[in-house]
């Protein structure tokens, strides 16, 4: 098929040649949509746990449904800057809607502290090579374990839609070859961990189970893109990722009170009266260290003059501005929230980039200079005041702890030679998925089925239904019938 627009269209979908008058990326947006995967997403944790925080606070869904606004506004902005996106492939604005509303399908509960947990348990306790890795997780849902009718055929995307999903397109160790981990500078995500040098990729779009299907995804984009790099749709989908975070996730801070005006303003003021003479050990030392971070990671981008103005407006728009009065739930507290949101995202959207010849660390689509430092800036404050409290680490450690004990009990459930005509249908299911795509016949080939299959079981449930399955397994629940969890 030589049609470059039918190569989008086609692949494992089977989207019927009559049907290109319509939008076929339309009809993948709206499987998206109405898969019980997205909408499982409004019980997963985005930063803070809705359950605890009192408030309405960002979830995995309403994150989702905020990348794709930001993301189809780029899209169109990317269209309308030049023809540049059509010789690296395309750029539909629906395409790119759609697989954000994907890209977080995958996510585990408990945010990312669930990614880590089932990924330490999925490479140590369950010797499974691929690990657990959240965007791997969404490709595998959308390919494979998706179930619509009769068959797992996962959403029955389109290649452009499918490649779009792909934020880091390779697998852990072996696709493509040479793999980007081993790349002078790595491409964002490829390299491996520091404790693990031999553990392949941190960060990953497919497990090796899914390595053809991604492989066909990509295809309509050879000789397009570089093997290991985003398509111009991935590109955008990912900018939209860190847009949302940065300035959407710092709005359920402010809103709950955990985010304090003092304390990020003594930061950023002692950083600005000493720059690069800070010592690391005091107030302005944490960004200190950003900054000497981008020199390391990013010299293809990093400014100092951009960055010492990146610190000055936040300090002027979110130290001086929004957190100077608390949030009061008031009419008044809740328009100065979306003021802030609206005007941020705006400045960003309207900064975007489209190159041929982007830097390894970077993607065709990108923010311009003055806010790709505003962006980290940000994100700076996310991770130092918010991820790095010491309350925050006790919730998550009992989390943590929550998902271990499950997984455990969910396998001494499936290796219960008493309790096989009583497994869970959904695990069931899951387990006889997992022996079909390991071909070979060792003995280890049932644990290591089981174990996959007991990581996407456990993956794919809510916060609530992963704490209130856990209640049950250890006898403390007093509900027999429940609507907390479906098995």
């Amino acid at each position: 098929m030589d049609d470059p627009r039918a190569q989008r269209l086609f692949g494992s979908s089977l989207i019927a040649p009559g049907d290109l008058a319509g939008s076929p990326f339309r009809v993948d947006r709206d499987r998206i949509v109405s898969s019980p995967f997205f909408a499982r997403l409004a019980g997963v944790t985005q930063v803070i746990s809705p359950g605890g925080a009192g408030l309405l606070v960002h979830n995995r869904m309403t994150h989702s449904l905020k990348v794709a606004q930001v993301a189809r506004a780029i899209a169109e902005r990317v269209v309308n800057l030049s023809d540049l996106s059509e010789k690296l492939g395309g750029c539909d604005p629906d395409v790119v809607e759609a697989a954000a509303l994907a890209h977080d399908l995958g996510h585990p509960p408990f945010g990312h502290l669930g990614e880590r947990v089932l990924d330490h348990l999925a490479r140590q306790r369950l010797k499974l090579r691929d690990g657990f890795e959240g965007n791997a997780q969404s490709y595998r849902i959308v390919t494979s374990t998706e179930i619509r009718g009769q068959a797992t055929i996962g959403l029955n995307l389109t290649n452009a839609v499918r490649a779009a999903i792909l934020k880091y397109p390779w697998t852990r160790r072996g696709y493509p070859e040479p793999h980007p981990r081993f790349m002078d500078p790595t491409p964002r995500g490829a390299a491996a961990p520091p404790d693990d040098p031999d553990g392949g990729s941190m960060k990953f779009g497919a497990y090796s189970t899914e390595v053809d299907d991604m492989i066909a995804a990509r295809a309509p984009f050879t000789g397009r893109v570089a093997d290991w790099q985003q398509t111009v749709e991935a590109s955008i989908m990912d900018t939209a990722d860190d847009i949302a975070y940065a300035i959407h996730d710092l709005e359920d801070v402010h809103r709950v009170g955990v985010l304090q005006q003092g304390s990020v303003a003594a930061e950023l003021m002692a950083w600005q009266r000493w720059g690069p003479d800070t010592d690391l050990g005091r107030a302005g030392g944490a960004i200190e260290s950003l900054r000497r971070q981008l020199h390391r990671k990013d010299a293809w981008m990093v400014n100092d003059e951009a960055f010492a103005a990146a610190v000055e407006l936040v300090r002027a728009e979110l130290v001086d501005g929004l957190l100077a009065r608390p949030f009061d739930g008031s009419l008044e507290s809740e328009a100065r929230v979306a003021a802030f949101s609206a005007t941020w995202t705006q400045r960003l959207v309207e900064s975007i980039e489209v190159t041929g010849q982007p830097a390894i660390r970077s993607g065709h689509v990108q923010l311009a200079t003055a806010q790709w430092h505003e962006v980290q800036v940000l994100k700076f404050i996310q991770n130092k005041f918010v991820l790095a409290r010491p309350d925050l680490a006790l919730h998550q450690r009992g989390q943590g702890r929550l998902l271990a004990s499950l997984v455990e009990a969910l396998l001494e459930w499936l290796t219960d030679p008493d309790e096989e005509e009583r497994i869970p249908r959904r695990l069931a299911d899951l387990v006889e998925l997992a022996e079909a795509e390991l071909a070979d016949d060792t003995p280890e080939r049932i644990t290591r089925a089981r174990g996959r299959a007991v990581i996407d079981f456990v993956a794919g449930l809510t916060d609530n239904q992963a704490v209130a399955l856990m209640e049950a397994l250890s006898g403390r629940s007093r509900q027999l019938w429940t609507d907390a969890f479906v098995l």
